[in-house]
């Protein structure tokens, strides 16, 4: 092939902040693994899937310009296959919480500029009709067959949060220190750099965010 994964650039244009594709890829697969573990939607991370796709794109192009005998045309395969599994998982895993969460979800996003917007456009769209579905669905078997004040529906009854004292398992990429542990006694501890924990969700949300801590 001429130009590998981990050999091929991804830039934005000005030739500023060049990432390699292998950098793009794991961090890719970093934000994967927090969407899973996370019982809270995470800030999107579109940059990222955008450039992965547009190089899925460019090494399908040269796959195609490989023999098809080519021990390396079958890796290469493999390889796509690994990271196109990994995209459609990390996305597929956004629109489950976001068809759970819903209400919650958009009631939080209201109060965030577009700037800190945890949603894309795409997926706040999403939202927003899987919502308005929900409420013709619960209308038309359920609400217009009670008593006139009983019709209205209260969006607010029907939401779901997010468990944020979860437990999760996480291993620190630097060193933090002061963490406070939800309880009584709001006890302090450390995570040394590579250390694996763990812990209630809620007591590092914001280190998960911010790539301080990362979940396994």
């Amino acid at each position: 092939m001429e130009e590998s994964l981990e050999d091929s650039l991804l830039d934005d244009g000005d030739g500023v902040g060049e990432l390699t594709a292998q950098t793009v890829l794991q961090e890719i697969e970093n934000a994967w693994m927090n969407e899973r573990f996370a019982p809270e939607i995470l800030p999107h991370q579109s940059d990222l899937v955008d450039c992965m796709l547009q190089q899925i794109a460019h090494m399908e192009e040269n796959i195609k310009r490989l023999d098809k005998n080519d021990l390396r045309t079958l890796v290469h395969r493999m390889e796509l296959d690994r990271i196109k599994y990994i995209i459609s998982s990390y996305l597929r895993a956004r629109l489950e919480k976001i068809e759970r969460f819903t209400i919650h979800i958009l009631s939080e996003e209201t109060n965030r500029s577009p700037e800190e917007a945890y949603l894309t456009p795409g997926e706040l769209r999403f939202a927003k009709e899987y919502l308005a579905n929900l409420e013709t669905f619960f209308k038309t078997v359920a609400l217009q067959h009670m008593p006139s004040n009983f019709q209205r529906f209260e969006a607010n009854k029907f939401t779901i949060k997010p468990n944020l004292q979860a437990h999760v398992f996480l291993r620190a990429n630097q060193r933090v220190t002061g963490i406070v542990l939800p309880g009584m006694l709001n006890e302090e501890i450390d995570f040394e750099e590579g250390s694996q924990h763990i812990i209630q969700y809620s007591a590092v949300a914001n280190l998960v965010k911010s790539g301080v801590v990362q979940l396994i």
